[in-house]
């Protein structure tokens, strides 16, 4: 099937007879083969089913404007459906007509006659298109109920220790389904992070999901040290160790591409809490215009990161996605001629042709120490996760004033604040104001589900108590969150980023010399042109992109 797939794609133009040739070499297994052709991006998931349909001679459906009924979905079970791959589309009497990416599966396609009672006709779909049916459809919510009141019976029959035995359960272990099921769920429904909470009566699972923790499980506390256990052997902590924090990493493969999970462990009164933050590399390759600038603001972002020289930072609270803009113009600058070098605390993306520095303090492997052996190794472009104190601050303001390109981050409520904040923790003013190029503050704000959004037309009472920019006489068109399927009833699908970005000009550099406030400065840079983050929310507001309730709990 392998050759017969690859010849159909060349035959109809969709690959080149040379790229597939190699590919070839490499893959000799089909979903192997397939995996690799989307993620080269050499054909679309469309094009491939479309092939796949050619070659075994079914049709081919493109599931992504479908409307399915949730009662004909719901005639298969949803674990059988993941199992292989398969979704109910239309039923036509005693016939069921089956989505799924292969047509030749014929133990699964079996499966369903013998549970459904009907004949079933295979026709072939996207794979990416069928990830989205899933997410809307089959959820796994139930499962993990049925999973919980399993795991806290067997808890309740046998007492034993669950830490001993983990590592031994096979995948059709209670505890290990309700693990994989629930890192499953989370990667479906675009979570960023799990919270799994010990309470008192109840262990707590929830999600957050485009910045938002919702509650997902509430689970009997009998199945808590399981869960827990479980989750610190996937991630090589040390099981014996409850009473200080500690940290890991796993990886899971879902849906055919892997996952990276942080895990950290935090002791509290009930037991463990367990908070893992989902890395998924390939949400991450951005470019520039998917971080939606204003043009005033990508002009000049653009000049500061072009520069040969000179320090950027990116300011704002923890998840407001200042590593996802820097790596994003590391990549827009990185090539084979210079030599890019970052130093991290994790290192949460792994990128190919930069070189990353993971900081390993027990091993005396700090951001300074670390920063020095990179200066020592001939960089044109420097990436420092955090500025976290005085001595990685002086080392990276030198390094900027030393012919290299410095990017950082640093916890600041606004871009001038992070000024004072450095001349705060010990660097001296006038090799801040030298070294700085721009500072670029911002935030995240949930973007609004483009399927249900509706129109609205705010009074100009309301617009004007905001600040909102308007014309009385001519009132804009806004759109408000609804909730539907594809945005699981909130409103809201991914989010998007607010910018506030100040370059230093020769007054701010004075005012930074004189160790003028956060305050003096700012209104001087407004005054030279840079747009405050609310302002750029409202841009972004008028563009339907968001909503004012959005805007208004991001930014001050």
């Amino acid at each position: 099937m392998v050759k017969g797939l690859a010849q159909t794609l060349v035959l109809t133009g969709a690959v080149r007879a040379a790229e597939m040739s190699a590919a070839l070499g490499q893959y000799g297994d089909t979903d192997e083969l397939a995996q690799h052709l989307v993620a080269q991006r050499l054909v679309t998931p469309g094009q491939l089913a479309e092939a796949v349909a050619l070659q075994t001679g079914h049709r081919y459906i493109d599931l992504s404007e479908l409307p399915l009924d949730p009662s004909i979905v719901s005639l298969v079970p949803g674990p059988l459906c993941r199992k292989y791959q398969l979704i109910p589309i239309d039923r036509k009497g005693d016939r069921l007509i089956v989505g799924t990416i292969d047509p030749t599966d014929i133990v699964g396609l079996d499966d369903v006659a013998s549970i459904t009672d009907l004949f079933v006709e295979p026709v072939v779909v996207a794979r990416d298109a069928l990830a989205n049916m899933f997410e809307r459809f089959l959820r796994s919510d139930e499962e993990l109920s049925e999973l919980s009141s399993t795991i806290e019976e067997s808890s309740d029959s046998a007492s034993a220790s669950f830490t001993e035995n983990l590592v031994e359960q096979d995948n059709d272990a209670p505890i290990v389904r309700f693990v994989n099921l629930l890192i499953a769920q989370a990667i479906n429904d675009r979570a960023s992070d799990i919270h799994v909470e010990p309470g008192e009566r109840h262990l707590l699972v929830r999600f957050r999901i485009d910045g938002v923790l919702h509650e997902m499980q509430k689970a009997d506390r009998a199945i808590q040290d399981g869960i827990i256990s479980r989750l610190k052997i996937m991630s090589s902590i040390d099981i014996a160790e409850k009473r200080k924090p500690q940290d890991g990493r796993l990886s899971v493969t879902h849906e055919g591409r892997t996952v990276d999970l942080r895990v950290a462990t935090l002791p509290t009164v009930w037991g463990e809490k367990i908070v893992m933050r989902i890395l998924d590399n390939t949400g991450q390759v951005m470019t520039m215009r998917d971080l939606l600038f204003s043009p005033t603001n990508e002009r000049r972002f653009r000049d500061a990161i072009t520069r040969p020289h000179g320090m950027i930072l990116a300011t704002g609270p923890t998840g407001s996605g200042k590593s996802t803009s820097l790596y994003t113009a590391l990549r827009s600058i990185a090539n084979p001629q210079i030599n890019v070098i970052t130093v991290e605390d994790p290192v949460e993306y792994r990128i190919g042709g930069i070189n990353q520095v993971q900081v390993n303090n027990r091993a005396g492997l700090t951001f300074a120490t670390a920063l020095r052996s990179i200066l020592r190794s001939d960089p044109d472009v420097v990436l420092v996760g955090e500025i976290r104190d005085h001595e990685t601050a002086n080392i990276s303001i030198e390094a900027s004033l030393t012919g290299h390109l410095v990017l950082s981050t640093l916890h600041t409520n606004d871009a001038p604040s992070a000024l004072t904040r450095l001349t705060e923790i010990g660097c001296e003013p006038f090799l801040v104001a030298t070294a700085l190029t721009a500072v670029i503050a911002q935030r995240l704000a949930r973007r609004l589900c483009m399927k249900c959004r509706e129109p609205i037309i705010e009074p100009t009472e309301v617009l004007s108590s905001l600040g909102f920019p308007h014309d009385p006489h001519d009132l804009p068109q806004l759109f408000k969150a609804v909730g539907c399927p594809s945005c699981s009833g909130t409103g809201y699908r991914g989010r998007l980023a607010l910018h506030e970005i100040m370059t230093l000009s020769d007054e701010i550099e004075s005012l930074v010399v004189t160790r003028a406030t956060g305050t003096e400065i700012r209104q001087t840079a407004v005054e030279q042109g840079m747009i405050p983050l609310r302002d750029d929310g409202w841009s972004k507001v008028a563009q339907g992109l968001t909503t004012i309730e959005e805007v208004l709990r991001v930014s001050l």
